[in-house]
């Protein structure tokens, strides 16, 4: 008989429906149950696509005898963090506390009152290498609770002290230029050279990091711009060789578990596909490496063809496992690449340097050893054609591939991860400009992406977090906010529909009213009755944080409103981790990123015209050409003194010319006709 979850739009949830175990989801009916039944709870927290998730399942909670222990002595009740990450947040800063470390899955034991007294992660269903045994870990809290119910008490209220004394962070003054300067610095200093990036196995990507050092060398570095620029681009071509990144059907998987990108854990998740494609856009901006271009295209290629919804939205992830196998859809063996290939293998395994032992437990996970120069040297080819056969070989093995059992898709719809998406697909639009196919594609995915949240998941003024197959669940939190309030601005700015902005200033007032802290910053989540307490992470993960999406979104709306509240309330967000970032820079990229648009000559942008002419439309280029963090742009063609977008109030054209205006620091430069003194403007 399936359990409480069988009635749950969350693909997690309903993967453990028909477990033995008697799972609720969190909510009154628990809660209550817990305290009337006088039992602790066992709170199990994780997602669809983590691989020890999947082998904690199989091993424990589809075992008859352990789920008659969790039955008999505990509440049960099993949480998706995608949905979920107030409590994913509060759980997991206890699991920290209480064992050092933390990870999905995350299993936490709960007083009837929600006060964490215990917690791990994965736990074997036998004895192993000094872990005791799940059930063992059962037995052992049950009998505590019922004879020594005073100590596990006592831990919780321990524990929540400590997270109440976390919470209550003190601001500090604001982050200034210096404090950027020495980041970047610092950041500079601990790269890895050797294998690109930062840190040891597992190594993960850092997007934000990267992108704050772009915006940090274009905006305030002119000295070391190209040492910073040399940076960014080694870190992005390592990450991009293949291993951690799908050199057959494009994106990127969550990390890698060697120090150089050559194994990744298998898994793909919208965000990391959003952040990643958005920093190599950027990159490509300002470099125009087309490398960098290449993989912008496949990895919004593998979103729209592997993580699209047909109305509109993009699903949450690929599992790792396929087969009951980690990895096994995108690993190969020789004799697979030579059946494909053919009279073509031997290329092929030159430049991905393909051995018949394999690099991963006895199959290949493809990773370029040689590039097209070497390539080309080797078998007497020249660079287009190298191109060429590289390109045919990778579609002739994705075709052989799309024939293998794909791993599974959670296709819920979030609205932040939405959001982050919907950025990029803006940013591209416009930035492939000149590839009038290309942008209209772009453009069109982001607009139905636009239109699909706002009808689907903004209903009768409130957001929700997620959606899947017509039905909504969740009331939204900060980082679903902000992150589709900047999604909304960058795409008003590359079709300067008006809807989006004003869609995205409601978004930001209500966000303002749901979640504003009187003492600095934001509360992540709405109140709610039953969370231990209100979270407010200021720490940037994995994601971003919605404190430093909200900061981003205010500075932006700021510039266009000139309504000083928005830029009060963002700075007072500032003042909240200026003390951590010194100390761990890579734990706050999109904070950083805020803190230099602060900090910056921030520009504002206005282009009027009466028409959409050629004139228009090259004073529009010549500021949307290349990658320019520090600007917000405005523009129309229908004139009038009350506009939706207050940027644009006031604003004549010169002659009855398109005309811009660039404004910085409350003043404005002499309005112009010429895209050549635009340019000079916005470079001064």
């Amino acid at each position: 008989m399936p359990n409480h979850l069988i009635n749950s739009n969350s693909p997690y949830l309903l993967q453990h429906a028909n477990n033995p175990v008697d799972w609720f989801a969190w909510g009154e009916e628990a809660l209550s149950k817990a305290q009337a039944e006088d039992k602790p709870i066992f709170l199990s927290i994780g997602y669809a696509a983590c691989h020890w998730c999947h082998v904690m399942e199989r091993e424990s909670f589809e075992d008859a005898e352990t789920a008659a222990i969790m039955n008999e002595y505990f509440v049960n009740i099993k949480v998706d963090r995608e949905e979920r990450p107030d409590l994913d947040n509060i759980y997991m800063q206890a699991t920290m506390a209480l064992t050092g470390s933390g990870g999905w899955p995350m299993s936490v034991f709960l007083t009837p009152d929600r006060k964490p007294f215990f917690a791990g992660t994965y736990f074997p269903p036998e004895r192993r290498q000094n872990f005791p045994s799940f059930k063992e870990v059962l037995l052992t809290l049950a009998a505590a609770w019922k004879e020594d119910r005073a100590a596990a008490e006592k831990a919780g209220a321990e524990v929540f002290k400590h997270l109440d004394t976390q919470l209550k962070s003190s601001l500090e003054n604001a982050l200034a230029a210096p404090h950027l300067r020495a980041v970047a610095d610092a950041m500079e200093t601990t790269y890895l050279w050797g294998t690109g990036g930062w840190g040891d196995a597992p190594k993960f990507p850092q997007p934000m990091a990267l992108d704050f050092l772009l915006h940090h060398a274009l905006v305030d570095e002119q000295e070391k711009k190209d040492e910073y620029i040399k940076l960014i681009e080694h870190a992005l071509e390592a990450m991009a060789r293949g291993g951690m990144y799908d050199v057959i059907g494009g994106g990127f998987s969550r990390y890698s578990t060697d120090d150089r990108w050559r194994v990744p854990h298998f898994e793909k998740m919208l965000y990391d596909n959003a952040l990643l494609a958005r920093v190599y856009l950027h990159a490509w901006q300002v470099t125009r490496n087309p490398f960098f271009k290449r993989v912008v295209e496949e990895t919004v290629g593998f979103v729209a063809n592997e993580l699209s919804d047909s109305q509109g939205g993009f699903y949450s992830s690929l599992d790792a496992d396929s087969e009951g196998e980690e990895g096994k859809f995108y690993v190969w063996t020789l004799g697979e690449i030579r059946a494909a290939l053919k009279e073509d293998s031997p290329f092929f395994e030159a430049a991905y340097g393909i051995r018949f032992e394999g690099n991963w437990e006895g199959k290949t996970v493809l990773q370029r050893a040689l590039d097209d120069s070497a390539l080309a040297a080797r078998f007497n080819l020249d660079l287009e054609t190298v191109a060429a056969k590289i390109a045919d070989s990778r579609s002739r093995l994705y075709a052989v591939r799309a024939a293998r059992p794909r791993p599974r898709t959670d296709d819920k719809v979030l609205a932040s991860w939405n959001g982050l998406m919907l950025t990029v697909l803006a940013e591209a639009a416009r930035a492939f400009s000149e590839d009038d196919a290309k942008s209209k594609s772009y453009l069109e995915l982001a607009t139905r992406s636009a239109n699909f949240l706002l009808d689907n998941l903004h209903l009768d003024g409130k957001l929700y977090r997620s959606w899947r197959e017509g039905k909504v669940a969740q009331n939204a939190f900060l980082e679903d906010y902000a992150s589709l309030i900047l999604g909304l601005l960058e795409l008003y700015q590359t079709d300067f529909n008006e809807r989006w902005f004003v869609a995205a200033k409601e978004l930001a007032d209500a966000m303002l009213e749901r979640f504003d802290d009187p003492r600095g910053g934001f509360f992540d989540a709405p109140e709610d009755a039953h969370l231990l307490f209100r979270p407010k992470d200021v720490q940037d993960n994995a994601l971003p944080c919605g404190n430093s999406l909200a900061c981003e979104a205010l500075l932006k709306l700021a510039a266009y409103t000139g309504e000083g509240t928005y830029r009060v309330k963002a700075e007072s967000a500032l003042g909240l981790v200026s003390k951590f970032v010194m100390q761990y820079p890579l734990g706050f990229g999109r904070w950083l990123w805020a803190a230099q648009l602060a900090n910056g000559s921030l520009k504002e942008v206005a282009v009027v015209s009466k028409t959409q002419n050629v004139d228009f439309q090259n004073l529009l280029n010549a500021v949307q050409r290349d990658y320019r963090p520090n600007v917000v742009v405005a523009a129309t063609t229908n004139l009038q003194e009350k506009s939706a977008v207050p940027l644009l109030e006031n604003r004549p054209t010169l002659d009855g010319k398109a005309t811009v205006y660039v404004c910085e620091r409350f003043a404005c430069k002499q309005p112009t006709t010429d895209a050549e003194k635009l340019i000079a403007q916005l470079n001064a």
